[in-house]
């Protein structure tokens, strides 16, 4: 029986253990398993709390949770507008190649051109070519001047202090 269409839908409360799971699985593939501290608590109030400040798509094929896109509002005072960071984008290794990147990517992209949003940004390891592979055939653009800097832990404490 042929496979149905990938289809894109936002996700809700009950998707938490799918969520929590991809990004287990996403940290694996990145080889940052080590990093994940997320809780299905801390994914519960920031998705589907009282003032959402993130956001996930899912990505299915026949009914089951394939992929999915974790992203928020940025803003660019250049463009004088809001964009979308684009956090996480996954796809389960087995069902890649199957249209469902592409289906989440193109639902981040038409949400931009409905809000009227400047643009939709991410970041990609250097290592992973079949993604920037894919990234460079949709056209996104690699930002080589710009470095990507990240306070976190103790330097983050001792700054705040």
């Amino acid at each position: 029986m042929p496979s149905e269409a990938v289809r894109v839908r936002a996700a809700g409360p009950e998707d938490l253990a799918t969520i929590h799971g991809f990004i287990l699985d996403l940290a694996a593939y990145e080889r940052l398993s080590h990093e994940v501290e997320a809780t299905l608590a801390d994914l519960e109030r920031d998705l589907f709390g009282p003032a959402p400040r993130v956001f996930c798509d899912i990505a299915e094929i026949d009914g089951a949770p394939v992929g999915f896109a974790l992203w928020f509002y940025n803003y660019s005072t250049f463009r004088g507008r809001h964009g979308i960071w684009l956090e996480d984008l996954f796809v389960r290794p087995e069902r890649r190649g199957a249209g469902a990147g592409l289906a989440l990517l193109k639902a981040l992209a038409r949400r931009c051109a409905h809000e009227d949003l400047a643009r939709l940004e991410w970041s990609v390891l250097d290592w992973n070519a079949p993604a920037i592979g894919f990234y460079d055939s949709l056209g996104a653009l690699t930002m080589d001047e710009w470095t990507t800097r990240r306070l976190t832990g103790a330097a983050l404490e001792a700054l705040a202090r």
